[in-house]
Order: structure tokens, then C-alpha cells, then sequence
């Protein structure tokens, strides 16, 4: 199968971007890995399929498949390379735009400086909504939220704040963000047996009460330069848990995002993400048929 993409990042999480609005390309899991593969494909974190409306209201769906091509509900970064590709391709010119992705629907608003807001949704505390097995375990509140034990091997128990951003987020503090062990403990946490559906880790470091620095170790594609969803839901815990105020700058191996959050006696106010989305080249492939 021979198919037009095109590359694309935000803060460093790179995307390859299909257009499939005038009809779907059909495409196997394994296909969507041989896209991801940085040797033998086009190389990216996530492969995003921009798809027509499918209903009034919205003005486009969009997929994501993770470089192991598993499908998954939400990705921030990939959200806004998502409008602007829209808008650079002609496919829309409306200013919000409104899309469906796995677990909801999305707004999204490009700005004159070429960064791009996304409206995030409020996130999700259920535990059997993220989903968490927290059965036998005893919580350690602080602030308004509180931190699960998450038993980990060599490790004991680590405290991970636990939530959903319309995808699952583990939430560690840690002193340092450099040194922490994401190369270790980012596989055992990502596939732990509490998170039924696996879940991205997040290690937070707190700068000040408006500025952090965070690496993620995302589920179905390691330790990317950038997560916009780990960049909410770690601002989210910070916020819950006494530790920062309602406007962030958290500090990525890509770039900058400004999380804004404004809580309330429900924690039912939506996430706001506001950061960069690049086009980075446009090309064409064959894509050899895989099962």
C-alpha cells in the first residue's frame, strides 16, 4: 500500500499524521508499528488517522495508535498536531475545533503565535474509571487527593497519585527528575497489575508553585521527550495534593506546556494544555502488507 503522511511534533512527541477523511486506509496493528519503526519505518511516538465528522456537533474524528500499534483513548501533544494539521491542510478553517477521540470529545483553538490550547476535559478520580485495583490497599491522603502504595520490585512501596486524563496516570515526586529511575521503574509501573489496562508514569519534580519539570514513561511507547496528558495529570496531582497553584509551566526534555487547572469542591473543572505543533515533513511510503 503506498500512503502520504506527514511528520510531525510537539515539544518533541513526534506523530506521523494520516489523512483518512476521504476514506480509511484499513490499516493493521502491525502496519501502524512498521509507520512507528525508526529503522525500517517513518518513525514516530504515535500515529494519528484524521477522520471525517461522525456526527453533528463535531467536525472531525481523530485515532491514535502507540508505536506499538495499540490503539489508546487520549494524547495531548498529538491533540494540537492534530488542529494544526487540519488548518495547514485545508481540511478546516474554523477556530475552535471540535473532535472525537476514543473516550469523549475534544476542543481545540489555534492561537496567532502558532501555539495551540486544548481543552483537556476534566479528569477522572473514580478509580474504577482510570481503571485502578486499589483492593487491600490503604491510601495516604495529603492535600485535597492521596497516594496509592504501588509495590514495585527492588523498590518496595511508592507512593503514585492516581488518575485519569480520558487515558490512566501514575504520578510519582521525585527530588531530582534527571536522576530518577524512569529506565527501571517505568516498565514495572507501566504494566503493574493494579493498572488492568497498563498505565503511563509520570516523575514529577517541583520547581516552584507554578513551574515543574516532568519525565513520562508512556504506556505502549517508553520514555518520550514530551507527554501532554502526563503533563496534565501530573499538574492535576500537584494541584490536588497542596503542591502547586492553578497555572503551570512544566518543563519537558521537548519543551515547555502550560497546564491551567482551576479546582473546585467537585474536581470537576476541565484542563486546559497550551503548547507548540510543528509540521515537520511531508512524505510518501509503502507500506508492505502486514497482519
Amino acid at each position: 500500500m503506498h500512503i502520504r503522511f506527514t511528520k510531525m511534533q510537539g515539544a518533541g512527541n513526534d506523530f506521523v499524521v494520516l489523512d483518512e477523511t476521504q476514506g480509511l486506509l484499513g490499516l493493521s496493528a502491525a502496519q501502524y508499528r512498521f509507520l512507528a519503526d525508526r529503522h525500517f519505518g517513518v518513525g514516530a511516538d504515535q500515529i494519528l488517522s484524521v477522520r471525517a465528522s461522525p456526527g453533528p456537533g463535531l467536525d472531525f474524528e481523530y485515532l491514535i495508535h502507540n508505536a506499538d500499534g495499540g490503539q489508546v483513548e487520549q494524547c495531548g501533544n498529538g491533540a494540537r498536531c492534530f488542529v494544526r494539521y487540519v488548518h495547514d491542510k485545508g481540511l478546516s478553517k474554523r477556530n475552535p475545533v471540535r473532535v472525537k477521540v476514543m473516550n469523549g470529545e475534544l476542543e481545540l483553538r489555534m492561537h496567532d503565535d502558532g501555539r495551540v490550547t486544548v481543552d483537556m476535559g476534566a479528569p477522572v478520580f473514580a478509580l474504577d474509571r482510570v481503571p485502578f485495583n486499589a483492593q487491600g490497599l490503604k491510601s495516604e491522603g495529603m492535600g485535597t487527593f492521596e497516594r496509592w502504595p504501588l509495590a514495585l520490585p527492588y523498590a518496595g512501596d511508592v507512593p503514585v497519585a492516581v488518575l485519569s486524563m480520558g487515558n490512566p496516570h501514575a504520578v510519582l515526586l521525585v527530588d531530582d527528575v534527571e536522576s530518577a529511575p524512569l529506565q527501571s521503574w517505568g516498565p514495572w509501573i507501566e504494566s503493574h497489575e493494579r493498572f488492568p489496562r497498563r498505565v503511563n508514569a509520570g516523575f514529577m519534580q517541583i520547581v516552584g508553585r507554578g513551574e515543574v519539570c516532568l519525565r513520562v514513561y508512556e504506556r505502549g511507547a517508553g520514555e518520550t521527550l514530551a507527554c501532554g496528558t502526563g503533563a496534565c495529570a501530573a499538574v492535576v496531582a500537584g494541584i490536588r495534593l497542596g503542591l502547586l497553584d492553578e497555572k503551570v509551566d512544566v518543563h519537558t526534555r521537548g519543551g515547555v506546556l502550560t497546564i491551567e487547572w482551576r479546582d473546585n469542591a467537585r474536581h470537576d473543572q476541565p484542563v486546559f494544555m497550551t503548547g507548540p505543533a510543528t509540521t515537520v515533513f511531508d512524505g510518501e511510503i509503502d507500506v508492505p502488507d502486514l497482519a
